[in-house]
């Protein structure tokens, strides 16, 4: 199936304060996905990242109705990976990170007084319906439960994944190292990656069939 081309007019632009991001423009070699830990409300994740002075974000977000918000160019960079590699620095230069707003890994609670219907928790406490739970055939970073990307996310997801290796020649060659910490990711190799990649501690994204399958279709 062809992917449709990105209509850029059709991404919605909150732009990050100037001072919370770096205008500067590096040569990019690797996509980067993460899940934001948080609700469907992709504002509320550039509002807190603007309380942050340690110009930390994403270029792009995109929310649980598939709409893709632009934070600052992905010409420029900001700090998205927090490794402690010595080359870290360059590593967020070279790379465009993607958020998908998602609450991700998810606690499951019985209810005593009703056998059968358990119910899912993020993080923060949040409840997230059953209906967008997913369980993994095994744990996966120590987690079973997370919340599902939803279709209209990696149909978006996808489009600009397709778009942004074609506008800076990333390879779009599904790489399955992208699921374990990756040698090849923190040598700057090529290609599309995870924060799961560069980073032992993270379990954004986790592999959720749908989002395989579209990455296996670029």
């Amino acid at each position: 199936m062809k992917i449709p081309k990105l209509d850029t007019s059709k991404i919605v632009q909150v732009r990050l304060n100037e001072n919370q991001y770096y205008q500067e423009e590096f040569p990019k070699k690797q996509i980067v996905l993460h899940h934001t830990v948080s609700n469907g409300n992709a504002k509320n994740v550039m509002s807190w990242w603007a309380k942050t002075p340690a110009k930390v974000g994403t270029a792009f977000i995109i929310d649980r109705e598939g709409i893709i918000y632009q934070c600052f160019s992905s010409k420029h960079w900001a700090h998205h990976l927090g490794t402690k590699s010595k080359q870290n620095k360059q590593l967020n230069q070279e790379s465009i990170g993607i958020e998908l707003c998602s609450w991700g890994p998810l606690t499951r609670k019985e209810n005593p007084m009703l056998k059968g219907s358990p119910k899912f928790f993020s993080s923060t406490g949040t409840e997230v319906p059953k209906e967008e739970v997913l369980k993994l055939v095994k744990p996966f970073r120590g987690h079973l439960y997370f919340q599902k990307y939803t279709s209209s996310q990696l149909k978006s997801l996808q489009i600009l994944v397709n778009y942004l290796c074609e506008t800076y020649n990333i390879p779009k060659t599904y790489n399955v190292d992208m699921w374990e910490y990756s040698r090849m990711a923190m040598k700057s190799n090529p290609g599309i990656y995870t924060h799961v990649s560069f980073r032992k501690d993270k379990s954004d994204c986790f592999p959720q069939l749908e989002l395989i399958e579209k990455l296996n279709n670029l």
